[in-house]
């Protein structure tokens, strides 16, 4: 059996550093140390942290994509089941951190973007990535009239995507569900209520 990379290790000790920690708390000595690798190793794998940030970010979004691409799948639930199929989906994944972890691309675009030009470019194409399959099934809820067809589809899935962020940081704070379950009792009231269709 080949054995992993060093550079696989440092992403994986990193990916759980920044996840615990956060990236400004995530030393490169803590990642080098969690990875069980020598002092100096991290430069000749990555140009700089932020380098090693914007892997780590699209390793994260590998993930949250896998759970987005079988939440959406069309398996014959309507495009509104869907879309409360992936909020229940994430829903049940915060659950498990105890209300308190909330999603890396949202905790590191709060963290990183007034600071890094680099990270904040790569966090503008995540969204941009992240939006299109939100997109996709609301376009179809609205050729289905399940979903008002008063806004753009790309527009809702963005309205959609930001709104969960901010409801994923209200329960960080309060280390609480009741801010997603709010939101999305309010949104499949309203804005993907049947009475806007």
């Amino acid at each position: 059996m080949a054995r992993q990379s060093l550079r696989e290790n440092l992403l994986q000790a990193g990916f759980q550093t920044i996840w615990n920690s956060g990236y400004s708390a995530a030393g490169v000595r803590d990642i080098v140390a969690a990875a069980g690798a020598r002092p100096g190793s991290f430069t000749n794998h990555f140009a700089s942290k932020e380098d090693f940030a914007g892997e780590v970010l699209e390793r994260y979004f590998a993930y949250v994509s896998g759970l987005v691409e079988n939440a959406l799948a069309r398996d014959g639930t309507p495009p509104l089941g869907r879309l409360r199929r992936y909020l229940d989906v994430i829903t049940s994944k915060l659950e498990a951190h105890e209300w308190a972890r909330g999603c890396m691309i949202g905790n590191l675009s709060l963290e990183t973007a007034v600071h890094s030009e680099p990270l904040r470019l790569r966090l503008v194409d995540i969204f941009e990535r992240w939006r299109r399959p939100f997109a996709a099934c609301i376009a179809e809820g609205q050729t289905a009239g399940e979903i008002t067809k008063a806004f753009d589809a790309e527009d809702l899935a963005d309205f959609l995507l930001s709104s969960w962020q901010g409801a994923m940081l209200r329960m960080k704070v309060e280390r609480s569900p009741e801010p997603l379950e709010r939101f999305k009792k309010i949104i499949f009231s309203t804005v993907f209520g049947k009475e806007t269709a």
